[in-house]
């Protein structure tokens, strides 16, 4: 678990309406409940497991983002799909911060990202606290710290998330902790999945993407808009992850029907992707945060 050190509770995030019963299909068959938050327009997982307990619910070759795995086509489809993703994410860094610089990927698994970006020029960090995950990382030759209290203040050009966030604790602790790291014209990166989708509305609670226990929190636009906003953080650009109702709605077939209906899932994603370009509730975003003006923490 990544973590930030503590001085209040997040007491806005507190549960308000019961939304939907949802089980943890990956790893324990547990189920968990989701609340609604109307104020703030987010989803809120209960029970949230304690951080000594947490890491239970992360132990399964199924969970693959802590892996190099390539057994069987399921897993194969994953690192294509990631190839490609990184390829994208690699092009968007760039064209934000075209001279390089700093950047620090939170939650940076088996290093992938850090990889490309050092290649192409970029000083690379990575905060990981999945032991296994770290080792494939360092043996990759990049730096990666199990604390992210142990960095200085003030120095990132960039600071990535990629499907982070919704596993952090104490929201506002984690980005005020990233708006001090960040230089004055830093920019902060977070994907996250969007439970306004279509395919989320599809596929109620076979949704993969609530992900329970794993996912403490399941964002809209609005959820992420207000949630930036009061930690002096500005919502600049949202970018679509597009190929990602793909991933998600294989994975939701398997929970849905035991198997995984390629066709179903691929007629879903064409959907949903098709709906957001009217409603722009993709299936995943990326949110391009800014320091809001001469305002500090």
């Amino acid at each position: 678990m990544i973590h930030v050190e503590q001085s209040a509770k997040t007491d806005f995030l507190q549960p308000k309406i019961h939304f939907m019963k949802v089980k943890d299909f990956s790893v324990s068959g547990e189920d968990f409940d989701l609340f609604y938050n109307a104020d703030q327009s987010i989803l809120i997982t209960s029970p949230q497991p304690e951080e000594r307990k947490i890491g239970k619910y992360y132990e399964s070759e199924n969970y693959i983002s802590h892996t190099d795995g390539h057994k069987n086509w399921f897993e194969k489809a994953y690192q294509l799909v990631k190839y490609f993703s990184l390829k994208r994410k690699l092009a968007l860094i760039n064209r934000l911060h075209s001279n390089k610089g700093k950047i620090l990927d939170v939650g940076s698994g088996t290093g992938d990202f850090l990889v490309a970006a050092k290649k192409n020029g970029w000083t690379a960090l990575g905060i990981e606290p999945n032991t296994k995950a770290k080792e494939i990382a360092i043996k990759k030759e990049i730096e990666v710290l199990s604390d992210i209290n142990d960095i200085k203040e003030n120095q990132f050009d960039l600071i990535t998330l990629w499907h982070v966030l919704e596993h952090l604790p104490e929201l506002d602790l984690q980005l005020k902790k990233y708006h001090k790291l960040l230089k004055p014209n830093g920019v902060l990166l977070v994907a996250v999945p969007n439970f306004k989708c279509y395919s989320a509305t599809h596929y109620k609670s076979f949704w993969a993407a609530y992900d329970v226990p794993r996912h403490f929190w399941h964002f809209s636009q609005k959820g992420m808009t207000s949630l930036f906003s009061k930690n002096q953080l500005e919502v600049v650009k949202t970018i679509p992850m597009k190929w990602d109702a793909y991933y998600v709605n294989l994975l939701s077939e398997k929970y849905a029907h035991g198997h995984m209906k390629i066709f179903s899932a691929f007629f879903h994603a064409l959907k949903c992707n098709l709906a957001a370009k009217r409603t722009g509730e993709y299936a995943s975003l990326i949110y391009c945060v800014q320091k809001t003006a001469n305002q500090t923490l």
